[in-house]
């Protein structure tokens, strides 16, 4: 059944409320507190974060927290188009309040960083006199809330960021498609984390894998407002929105990849698979 407008706004707001705050404090724990693990423990992070925002969501409005996600499921006809604002809007707005919150929790190591690394906020300065970029580590703090790329190249963070939203809804809908023998709805949002670890081990090191618009444009707009202005959106020749559009077309991809090349070989609807046994 089609959920209530009222059930999608609450539960994409506090779902995605919840990735930005668990998944943004995760990053700023390992960078401005220095805790241990680097990379390891922000994509596990991040996969819990996924893991317990689509729990939380998951029956009030499917638990996408991704506009990349809606928009996929819209191309499939599996979201009545007309609910595309409602999503989006709720996902966002969630975004920015979880980026707001996790800053009035970290506002002391914010300072206590900048002190450190004698960051101005919101400090732009050319790297080899072409490319702007925040200064300071983790893009003088503005990459706790947003996405930032290793490298200056459009086309390789463009590739990246739109390669990784394919895999994501590729592999999304085939743990939930119920014919290609798919877990329990239970575990299901245990297997979406899984998917967004290990794309995050695998393909997030160049561009951080926002692989979700919501994720990093509300956070980033926070960052706006909380002190280090236009820069957000200047940095690296305007990368903002890459990770915006290149999730969009890149979810959209998947999704359709998968009912074009492994739904039409699947077991009829009647007769779905039951877990461990292979279709005829």
């Amino acid at each position: 059944m089609t959920p209530t407008l009222r059930a999608v706004l609450i539960g994409e707001f506090l779902g995605t409320l919840l990735l930005v705050l668990l998944g943004d404090g995760v990053v700023a724990s390992v960078e401005l507190l220095g805790k241990a693990g680097g990379w390891i423990v922000i994509t596990t992070g991040w996969a819990l974060a996924v893991t317990l925002g689509v729990y939380a969501s998951g029956r009030l409005s499917g638990g996408h927290l991704n506009p990349a996600v809606t928009l996929a499921l819209v191309a499939t006809r599996d979201v009545p188009a007309r609910r595309i604002a409602a999503y989006w809007s709720a996902q966002l707005a969630g975004a920015f309040v979880g980026a707001c919150i996790l800053y009035a929790v970290y506002a002391s190591a914010f300072g206590d960083f900048e002190r450190k690394n004698h960051i101005t906020r919101g400090l732009l300065l050319a790297s080899n006199g072409k490319v702007w970029q925040l200064s300071g580590p983790a893009a003088g703090g503005a990459g706790i809330f947003a996405t930032y790329p290793a490298y200056p190249g459009l086309a390789g963070n463009l590739l990246s960021e739109f390669l990784g939203t394919a895999v994501l809804l590729f592999l999304v809908r085939a743990v939930t498609d119920r014919r290609n023998a798919a877990p329990g709805a239970n575990l299901e949002p245990v297997l979406i984390g899984c998917i967004v670890w290990a794309i995050g081990l695998s393909l997030g090191g160049l561009t951080g894998y926002a692989i979700n618009p919501a994720r990093d444009l509300g956070p980033r707009v926070a960052s706006f407002f909380l002190g280090w202005g236009g820069s957000v959106f200047l940095a690296d020749n305007h990368y903002f929105w890459v990770p915006t559009v290149a999730p969009l077309a890149g979810g959209v991809f998947g999704a359709l990849l998968y009912d074009w090349v492994v739904r039409p070989n699947l077991p009829p609807a009647p007769e779905p698979s039951p877990p461990g046994r292979l279709s005829p």
